[in-house]
């Protein structure tokens, strides 16, 4: 496991005491508890993903802003979506594959490399997606991200199938495409509602048929594509 990294000067990093601060008051006493999540959190310097205006706010217990229109999530958020994704130590150790849909500033795309997942991650914009990248260069685990500019509703079926797939902004419906390129047994977590409030599911693919465990009330930016919300 990757250790904690302490005052980066290179890229203005805070202290890794803020971390710890936001792992334990936001994340661990809200019920996350899967060391493997908490490790990354401790580990990912979550200034390198934010705008330079808002460093001092980066370990907030709230979304911020970033370019586009678009927000990097609360911690917390982001603790649960990567914990309902039930990776466990053997699969981290076989280099499990993992589908993110809404790259955004690239910080769950960092948490999950991190934790030793291969990720592929899809951006609807391009200068988006170029933040992402410019973002996770800035860490050595960075390198296991790779960023597409595509219509996230559609998956990546070249890369398919996937040992998870999380969704960082809210669908109406579940997209058939990303049931589909997902391994069976494995979990789809999407936030799905409508473009104020929605709910944060657990999409558990079985042989013959889905699970849907519903988890809590969420609000995020719209999925937009041919599956999503039109532009």
């Amino acid at each position: 496991m990757i250790k904690p990294i302490d005052n980066y000067i290179d890229y203005g990093m805070l202290s890794s005491d803020q971390r710890k601060t936001m792992v334990e008051t936001q994340i661990a006493a809200r019920g996350i508890s899967d060391k493997i999540v908490i490790d990354a959190f401790l580990n990912v310097p979550r200034e390198c993903f934010v705008l330079e205006e808002y460093a001092d706010n980066a370990y907030d217990d709230t979304p911020l802003p970033i370019i586009g229109g678009q927000t990097i999530s609360q911690p917390y958020m982001v603790a649960v979506m990567t914990e309902l994704l039930e990776l466990t130590a053997e699969d981290i150790s076989k280099g499990v594959k993992i589908l993110e849909i809404g790259t955004g500033a690239g910080y769950q795309a960092a948490i999950l490399a991190n934790m030793g997942c291969s990720v592929i991650s899809i951006e609807r914009m391009e200068t988006v997606a170029d933040f992402a990248k410019e973002n996770l260069k800035k860490l050595p685990y960075g390198e296991r991200v790779q960023v597409h500019v595509a219509d996230g509703t559609l998956g990546w079926p070249e890369e398919a199938p996937f040992d998870g797939i999380i969704v960082t902004a809210a669908a109406p419906t579940i997209p058939t495409a990303l049931i589909h390129q997902l391994n069976v047994g494995r979990k789809l977590v999407i936030p799905c509602g409508n473009i104020m409030v929605q709910q944060l599911l657990q999409v558990v693919r079985g042989v013959h048929d889905v699970k849907i465990n519903r988890h809590t009330a969420c609000r995020f930016v719209p999925l937009i594509g041919k599956d999503g919300f039109p532009e």
